[in-house]
């Protein structure tokens, strides 16, 4: 078998989509014919679920690095607090906390950590944020 040559008939004949759509059959699929709707058995493997984590972490911590000149000056904890926010809301979400970042280049992270709580997103995800709240105010995922 000639595996380069059977990736391209599939690739011709199945197309490529980047974004979830629904085939001739009515069902959900990906990539290159790539069944995920679970009403017909489809879904993604744990491997695979990892692979596109660790893409997405990748992915996320490039675009802070790039986006916030100050992400650099925090503790790993806080840069994690930021990460997981940005991973969440995206970096341009993130972006809209201008309080919470101009008291984070300040170093005071009590206020940080009121504006993360003064927002709509803390209403929207409960628990995540009063825990990344605590952990930007303390710099410990123990508190």
């Amino acid at each position: 078998m000639n595996r380069k040559r059977l990736r391209s008939q599939l690739i011709y004949d199945e197309g490529v989509r980047s974004s979830a759509y629904t085939d001739s059959e009515g069902y959900l699929t990906i990539g290159v014919g790539r069944l995920i709707d679970e009403n017909k058995g489809g879904k993604l493997s744990a491997d695979e679920i990892e692979y596109l984590l660790d893409n997405d972490i990748d992915k996320v911590i490039n675009q802070t690095i790039r986006e916030f000149d100050w992400y650099q000056d925090l503790t790993e904890i806080r840069k994690e607090v930021i990460l997981n926010m940005v991973f969440n809301l995206g970096i341009g979400g993130v972006k809209k906390f201008k309080m919470m970042t101009n008291a984070l280049k300040r170093h005071d992270w009590n206020e940080a950590a009121r504006e993360m709580l003064d927002s709509k997103w803390s209403g929207q995800v409960g628990q995540r944020a009063i825990r990344l709240s605590e952990a930007m105010r303390t710099d410990s995922w123990n508190a």
